[in-house]
């Protein structure tokens, strides 16, 4: 016989499993917020930015294929910044702690298509430490490019600066408690089911009918669950005894 399941059955599984539903997803919201604002250390992020562009005299006409090569470089610029060369002459001027490849992890590159400008992203558990890592690395890569590539046409065009107000960007407490409710949610429902599914126990009538195909011949009451006799039976089945008596003595 195939079993089918109609969404009833789903919902009274839920319904009948909402109690674990409901203290997995508690348990695991509690403890990732207890990690997220207790354990984990908070990062910040800071950002600075260099301009790829020849220097030219006022004289000088706009030459589009100039741009066109400053842009290509940006790429090129990109792979160098985040190079040992770099990291560790930024890692000897702040006499920092970490190695070139944990350096290297805590710096991002990037840029817009088609622009000029590099995005130079730093972070660390430190805004100070940060402020100073972005700084480092841009006035660094100024210096050394023009030894590395024999060309100067790199300017700062902001520098990262440290903030009263600054916020970190990890950890994101409330948006990893939404994550661990949903995938609390999404677990425990799965083990209602997986409990449900492999619990072979019959507890209707239906469930005889549906399982092991047989047919109901009669259905034993629960004593319990018989109706107490009323009042007004009692009193005429009393009645009834008091003139038997009589009737006999």
């Amino acid at each position: 016989m195939e079993e089918t399941i109609s969404l009833k059955d789903l919902f009274q599984t839920v319904k009948k499993r909402f109690w674990l539903i409901g203290l997995i997803t508690l348990m695991l919201a509690t403890a990732t917020a207890l990690v997220s604002y207790f354990v984990m250390t908070p990062v910040y992020s800071v950002k600075t930015q260099l301009l790829v562009n020849q220097a030219r005299s006022d004289q000088q006409l706009y030459n589009n294929n100039q741009v066109q090569t400053d842009i290509q470089l940006v790429d090129t610029y990109s792979v160098i910044i985040k190079s040992p060369k770099i990291l560790d002459e930024v890692k000897k001027e702040l006499n920092l702690k970490q190695t070139v490849d944990e350096l290297n992890q805590q710096i991002s590159v990037s840029n817009a298509p088609d622009s000029q400008v590099l995005e130079i992203s730093v972070e660390d558990k430190s805004p100070k430490e940060a402020v100073q890592i972005a700084n480092t690395i841009a006035s660094v890569f100024k210096k050394e490019i023009t030894n590395i590539m024999n060309v100067d046409n790199v300017s700062i065009l902001s520098k990262a600066q440290m903030k009263t107000d600054m916020a970190p960007v990890k950890p994101r407490p409330l948006l990893n408690i939404a994550v661990a409710i949903l995938s609390g949610i999404i677990i425990s429902t799965a083990i209602a089911f997986l409990m449900d599914y492999l619990d072979s126990t019959l507890r209707r009538e239906e469930d005889i009918e549906k399982y092991l195909d047989l047919p109901i011949m009669g259905i034993v009451m629960n004593m319990e669950d018989v109706p107490a006799p009323t009042t007004r039976s009692t009193r005429a089945t009393s009645q009834h005894r008091v003139r038997g008596e009589s009737i006999e003595s």
